[in-house]
């Protein structure tokens, strides 16, 4: 984490190259956007380790570079146990990746994060899983990215309230 830093932020799925990579560069650019890159700390992570030091697929980057985004800096890496320290949000993208999070951070004993699905700051989408789109076509990643924007921005609110 960043030095001055005031609020840290993981988004979590499965392989690190879809979701929450798309999750990370929305959120940094509405964060950017803020003018709060200085006080808020962004990461991604996957439960599995499959793809550690890859690229986001390039569907991922190719649908969020249509609205902006960057995602070609990023790289894949697994969650550790100590993120559950480092991390005031541990934001997961559906229910397994959430139930393998909370049996990660009740074996690790130490907690500081709130861990929930990244959708329960959603408006439009709240409760509802962001879909896995690595096996489907293009539309898969233009919902994936509908439902990030709303549930950064929701989001940004809450944190908007922790640092001003």
């Amino acid at each position: 984490m960043t030095g001055h830093a005031q609020i840290a932020v993981l988004f979590v799925c499965l392989g690190n190259i879809c979701r929450s990579p798309s999750a990370h560069g929305v959120f940094r650019d509405a964060v950017a956007r803020a003018g709060w890159a200085d006080r808020v700390h962004i990461e991604s992570a996957g439960t599995g380790e499959w793809h550690i030091g890859k690229p986001p697929d390039r569907r991922a980057t190719a649908a969020a570079a249509a609205r902006g985004i960057d995602l070609s800096d990023l790289r894949a890496q697994q969650v550790q146990a100590t993120d559950f320290e480092r991390f005031d949000y541990v934001l997961a993208m559906d229910a397994d990746n959430l139930a393998d999070l909370e049996q990660m951070a009740n074996i690790q004993g130490k907690v500081r994060a709130r861990i929930a699905l990244f959708s329960t700051f959603s408006a439009r989408y709240r409760g509802e899983a962001v879909p896995d789109p690595y096996f489907g076509g293009e539309q898969g990643f233009e919902r994936v990215l509908d439902m990030i924007e709303d549930a950064s921005a929701g989001l940004l609110d809450e944190i908007r309230t922790r640092l001003d």
